[in-house]
């Protein structure tokens, strides 16, 4: 756990909250440590950590990490860019 403190930047104060698509069919809560993606699914929640424009998720450290790039990001909008080159936007 050191060690992913060590490699990524604390979290973006922004990126933090309740995130949701508009159709609310996508929620994302972002907290301090953890990274919730609920598709209407049970929700999975992985530890993350941001390093430059990316976040990169895991479940309890396991590799390989999962990488979400962001493109937009201010007070009411997030845009993230999939790892399947998807890009969906997001708001509070």
């Amino acid at each position: 756990m050191l060690m992913l403190s060590a490699c990524g930047s604390k979290s973006n104060p922004k990126l933090k909250g309740e995130w949701k698509t508009a159709d609310g069919s996508t929620k994302l809560k972002i907290t301090d440590k953890t990274f919730t993606e609920d598709t209407g699914q049970p929700p999975v929640t992985e530890d993350y950590f941001v390093k430059g424009d990316t976040i990169f998720t895991s479940f309890e450290g396991n590799l390989p990490y999962t990488k979400f790039v962001i493109q937009k990001l201010d007070d009411k909008h997030l845009t993230l860019l999939y790892p399947d080159s998807v890009s969906i936007e997001f708001g509070k």
